[in-house]
């Protein structure tokens, strides 16, 4: 089972192949935390076929440990905390069991986990599990002894030999907290300026433990994920060798428009600027062009300019999208002819 709707949960219900999984969100369709419900359509396509495929190779900077070795992973302590888990996370696992098929998910929507028992606990209170179910068959009693058995909001009860739990970040400030008198956004991470300090002289913070405090771009918001974490802590160190040589620094590029490159479902996926339309109200709209098995592409307009996009599969418009946000250049008269097939807008522009 895994619980959760956000990048790890993707990703996991798409690598795992040969198992019987159940998947719950909390929301109507998958991936909210990215798509829209016409985007989550579009995936949910794939996820539910048969067919297995070669990977798509997505070019970019890996990082590993040097000389990490097997025995200090074993005898680190369970409870210690470890980085965030970063866009290669499963590189190097097995993610295949022993069925003969490629993947079968079921997906449990508007739901989440209301408590967790043991096999010990579950057949005490003599409850009942549903099976997995079917294409064709509907959900009946299970008779299969599992070792872990979870009941949902929805009142079902799956059992399942595993549950991965992926259902986000907390900023973890607690350590710095105790004896310090650190400014706190609402989301509980550590307010920094746009220099990346802390409201403690000395003391910066970047990626999942901070807050953005500063005025943001229009086009730019603060996401908890591993591309901003990276860019936050490359210029959180520009910030602090300026400082320590008297020098001034502008603000960092990065910050001027939200982009987030990843891999879903063996599409590339490029997230650019309010995406989701984040924070522009009823006062926008969509443009949407839609090739099934290929390609989805969602522009957010507003007053004519490109405020937004998701670009999903090889469509080779980030880099023509990433200028019309950051130029906010009025496309009124282009009109849906932006996205018309037949036109390179991407020449065009270019």
């Amino acid at each position: 089972m895994i619980i959760g709707n956000g990048g790890i949960a993707l990703e996991l219900a798409y690598e795992i192949e040969g198992c019987e999984v159940i998947w719950a969100i909390k929301d109507k369709a998958i991936g909210n935390t990215f798509f829209d419900a016409g985007a989550a359509e579009f995936l949910t396509s794939k996820l539910i076929s048969e067919k297995s495929e070669a990977k798509i190779v997505h070019k970019r900077t890996r990082y590993t440990t040097e000389g990490r070795k097997k025995e200090a992973r074993s005898k680190s302590k369970a409870d210690n905390v470890g980085s965030a888990l970063g866009p290669d996370w499963h590189e190097g696992l097995n993610l295949k069991g022993t069925k003969q098929f490629s993947r079968k998910i079921h997906i449990e929507t508007m739901c989440e986990v209301k408590k967790i028992y043991s096999q010990d606990e579950f057949r005490i209170l003599k409850k009942k599990s549903f099976t997995f179910p079917g294409d064709h068959k509907s959900v009946t009693t299970d008779t299969e002894i599992w070792p872990v058995y979870v009941e949902l909001t929805n009142e079902k009860i799956y059992g399942c030999d595993f549950i991965v739990s992926a259902t986000g970040v907390t900023p973890n400030v607690e350590p710095f907290l105790h004896g310090n008198s650190f400014d706190l956004g609402e989301d509980g991470g550590l307010k920094v300026d746009d220099h990346m300090h802390t409201s403690l002289p000395d003391v910066y913070a970047a990626g999942d433990i901070c807050t953005t405090s500063w005025q943001l771009s229009p086009v730019w918001q603060q996401m908890r994920l591993w591309t901003q974490a990276r860019q936050m802590g490359w210029y959180a160190a520009k910030c602090m060798a300026a400082e320590s040589s008297g020098d001034s620094i502008d603000m960092d590029f990065s910050f001027e428009l939200f982009a987030h490159v990843t891999k879903f479902f063996n599409y590339k996926v490029v997230l650019l600027g309010k995406y989701n339309a984040q924070g522009l109200g009823s006062d926008h709209e969509l443009m949407l062009r839609c090739t099934k098995g290929q390609e989805y592409i969602k522009v957010v307009m507003q007053n004519g300019r490109m405020m937004g996009a998701v670009l999903i599969g090889e469509t080779d418009l980030e880099e023509t999208f990433e200028n019309l946000i950051l130029n906010q250049m009025n496309l009124s008269s282009y009109g849906e002819d932006l996205l018309d097939p037949n036109i390179d807008i991407e020449d065009y522009f270019d």
